[in-house]
């Protein structure tokens, strides 16, 4: 890791929102995808957005990592705004909404855990906050998304729930994969 610390690897000023276009691209492509992808269930209990939608916290945590708390709130919000315009051209309109309320809860939320467990060994801030965000993630989504509806959201969401948790733990290799390289996933002076 660099400099062989937890802290982030610039000062607590903002990072200019250009240097942060490689994280927030990921977001958007990772909202948009997975907005469009939740529509299709494989089975009964799963969807295939379970799928995409848990890099959005790899996202998160590399740019948490990389720059700080300050700049994976701005990639979040950026990241929000701009993926639920585009999807509510991809989307349903309550899919679309569904999708922003609930991603931005958890992403703050994951922000938050991220941010306060990150001096410890370098797996739990990242699995443990998007292990407590897919909780709130999901169950605001679903509930949003699909209440009313003839699909057994239940069912879903707990099918989902389940691969973003399989996700979160399988998402540590490549965060730890690039954990020496945070200068390339957003260039800091």
């Amino acid at each position: 890791m660099p400099r062989g610390d937890n802290r982030p690897m610039i000062s607590s000023s903002p990072a200019p929102l250009l240097t942060l276009w490689r994280p927030i691209l990921a977001m958007l492509v990772v909202i948009v995808s997975s907005n469009y992808l939740v529509q299709f269930p494989i089975n009964d209990w799963l969807t295939w957005g379970a799928f995409t939608f848990p890099l959005a916290f790899l996202v998160t945590d590399l740019t948490n990592r990389t720059v700080g708390n300050v700049a994976a709130r701005r990639v979040a919000w950026v990241g929000f705004a701009i993926a639920v315009v585009v999807s509510l051209a991809l989307a349903p309109w309550r899919i679309a909404v569904a999708s922003g309320v609930a991603f931005i809860l958890g992403q703050l939320l994951d922000i938050a855990a991220f941010n306060r467990l990150r001096a410890g060994s370098w797996w739990k801030a990242p699995l443990i906050g998007s292990v407590v965000a897919s909780v709130v993630d999901t169950a605001v989504f679903f509930f949003l998304a699909f209440y009313g509806s003839d699909m057994n959201w239940l069912m879903l969401a707990t099918g989902d729930l389940s691969i973003k948790w399989l996700m979160a733990a399988l998402l540590l290799a490549p965060y730890r994969v690039m954990l020496p390289r945070l200068q390339l996933w957003v260039p800091v002076r």
